[in-house]
This record gives structure tokens, C-alpha cells and sequence, in this order.
């Protein structure tokens, strides 16, 4: 036996430590194993999944289309003037408590529009709990007399509103013998009287047109302004207004007839 206390045959079978220290060797673990989803609990997670996708989607369908959140609590009525908000809304027919995904916005505006003060109108959702009716009125710009009837007539020609007593501020009574859109004469006076500025549509006292030629003006005054057909209307409009200004100061006579029909050769008498 040695001094170490393990014999020669001790030390040759490894009985001892053979490192410094005498630290043992550390013990390898055995590699985890990783485990595998087959092909069938990879389908059935799928399947999970995809069911689970489906019914939110059919929730949020049904709460779009059926459901209590998302219907209709007011109609808003936006650009009315003479009309009211509630002959609008009565007229769009847009029941509350109505889904809005169901509100049918295209046939709400065709009844709106059929009103014959609109001009045009625009039916939207206002999320989560309103409609929208958008509507743009005709705007008078003259009044004719027909069977005892007096309607307002826009600049289209469209006679959309009767009307007894004084007209609106600035619209001119209107003398043509078939008024309406179709009609050339009344197209022409009415172009005369959309290109006059405010201040010189309001001296205005009538307008006449036998034909789309021969549109004649009458002022406040008595004065006749011979307008012509409805081409360079602007020009004439910008020529008449000089024309009454400089009536105005005194530096031009006063005269019975301005005629602008050529407005690069005004002529006054």
C-alpha cells in the first residue's frame, strides 16, 4: 500500500480522481425529446382556430345587420331652408331603430329628391346610431304667373314652389309664355338675370323674352334695357352695370333705353 492509501492496483482500475483537486466528472444528461404534433392534431387545431374566426365574424355580422347597437336614433337634416327638417325626415322615410347596414341610403334619396324644392341630396350613415339627409334647395331667381298660380323659377327653369304676395328679395317677376326648362326663351332671360351683380338684379322691376333673342329688362325707374339673346352675357351684365353708375353720379343723361344686345356698342336714348 502506498502513502496515499490506495494501492498500485487501486490507481490503475481509476478508483481515483486522476484530476487536480479531485473534482468528479460531470455527468452528461440525456438530450431532450422534442415531441411532435401529428398530422391529425395539427388539423384539429386548425379546425379550432378557424371555427373560433367564424363565429366572431358571424357575431359581428349579426350585430351590423340585427343587432341592437348600431340603429338608427336620429335623422339629421342638413342645407333645409324652406324646407323643414321634419317634412324632410317624413319624406326620407327612415324608421328608427332601423340597423343601419340595412337603411337603404339610394332609395331614401330618390324619394328626398322628388320634392320639387331639391335640387339634389346626398343620404349617409353616421356611425353608430344616425342618418345624414344632405340636401342643396333651389335658389329662386324669378317668379311666373300661370292660371292664376305664382311659382318660383331657378336658374335651371325648374318651377319648383308657389308663392302669394311679395316674392323673395331679388327675384324678378318673369314674363314668358311656356316657362320652364325646356323652354329656350325662358333659358335666356333667366341667363340675364344670373349674370347681373346683387345691387343691379335688384333694380330690376321685370323681365320679358318672346324668344331666346329679343330678352328685354324694365328697371325700378321705367328705364327698358334691351338685352338681346343670351350669348356674352357677362359682358353685358359688367356693361349695364358701368352704364347705371355712371347714370347715378350725372355723368351720363338719363335716357329711356340702354341697349346692350352688342355690349361693344352700347347705345343709350
Amino acid at each position: 500500500m502506498s502513502r496515499s492509501g490506495l494501492t498500485t492496483s487501486d490507481r490503475a482500475r481509476g478508483g481515483g480522481s486522476s484530476r487536480a483537486g479531485g473534482e468528479p466528472r460531470p455527468r452528461r444528461r440525456p438530450a431532450a425529446t422534442a415531441r411532435r404534433s401529428g398530422p391529425a392534431e395539427r388539423r384539429r387545431r386548425l379546425l379550432v382556430r378557424g371555427g373560433g374566426l367564424v363565429a366572431v365574424l358571424g357575431l359581428l355580422a349579426w350585430l351590423l345587420w340585427a343587432g341592437p347597437l348600431f340603429t338608427v336614433g336620429t335623422v339629421r337634416v342638413d342645407g333645409a331652408g324652406t324646407l323643414t327638417s321634419a317634412e324632410v325626415v317624413d319624406v326620407a322615410g327612415i324608421a328608427q331603430g332601423t340597423p343601419l347596414m340595412r337603411v337603404d341610403v339610394e332609395a331614401a334619396e330618390a324619394r328626398v329628391a322628388r320634392l320639387p324644392q331639391v335640387a339634389g341630396v346626398e343620404v349617409t350613415r353616421g356611425w353608430p346610431r344616425s342618418v345624414v339627409v344632405t340636401v342643396a334647395e333651389r335658389v329662386p331667381v324669378a317668379v311666373v304667373e300661370q292660371d292664376g298660380l305664382r311659382s318660383l323659377v331657378d336658374a335651371d327653369g325648374v318651377l319648383f314652389d308657389t308663392v302669394t304676395g311679395y316674392p323673395p328679395v331679388g327675384v324678378v317677376p318673369l314674363d314668358v309664355a311656356d316657362p320652364g326648362p325646356g323652354d329656350r326663351a325662358t333659358r335666356a332671360a333667366l341667363a340675364a338675370l344670373v349674370a347681373l351683380p346683387d345691387d343691379v338684379r335688384g333694380a330690376v322691376a321685370g323681365a320679358q323674352a318672346t324668344t331666346a333673342e329679343d330678352v328685354t329688362l324694365t328697371l325700378e325707374d321705367g328705364t327698358t334695357v334691351l338685352w338681346g339673346s343670351a350669348e356674352d352675357a357677362g359682358t353685358k351684365a359688367a356693361a349695364l352695370g358701368a352704364l347705371l353708375d355712371q347714370l347715378r353720379t350725372g355723368a351720363l343723361d338719363p335716357a329711356d333705353t340702354i341697349d346692350v344686345s352688342a355690349p361693344s356698342a352700347v347705345v343709350l336714348r
